[in-house]
């Protein structure tokens, strides 16, 4: 039975390299899931998830110029969808703050005044307390 891309499957782990493991997906057909199509984690090693002689469920991605298989064992795996988030209830006027542009801009200019008196402040040489020993 000839696979097309899409089609989930079962194949053996024949070998295993350092970029990836080389799976046998029948009638001799062979192909690579790379490192980085094997978990969703970091795969620092894959030899922490594989071996050869092992069973792998892989997903065909594809073939490569040279007819090879491009084989995926994350995108195999059945996932549940993420449930959407529930908005939070929004908060009541009065705590949101400014609203208007010209209030949120004053506050702004207020603020910003008041950290460069203070910049000012700190880097006057006048100002500085002398230190006695």
């Amino acid at each position: 039975m000839p696979v097309a891309p899409g089609d989930v499957v079962e194949g053996k782990v024949v070998k295993v390299v350092k970029f990836g493991v080389i799976v046998e997906v029948g009638e001799g057909k062979q192909g690579l899931v790379h490192i980085s199509e094997i978990a969703d984690a970091f795969v620092r090693d894959v030899g922490d998830y594989f071996e050869e002689g092992d069973s792998a469920k892989v997903k065909v991605l594809g073939t490569d110029d040279r007819g090879r298989l491009q084989l995926s064992v994350k995108q195999a795996e059945t996932r549940e969808p993420i449930r959407p988030v529930e908005p939070q209830p929004r908060r009541s006027d009065q705590s949101r703050g400014p609203e208007s542009f010209e209030e949120r801009l004053s506050a702004f200019m207020k603020h910003s005044e008041k950290r460069l008196v203070d910049l000012k402040r700190n880097r006057d040489p006048k100002r500085r307390k002398k230190r006695r020993k």
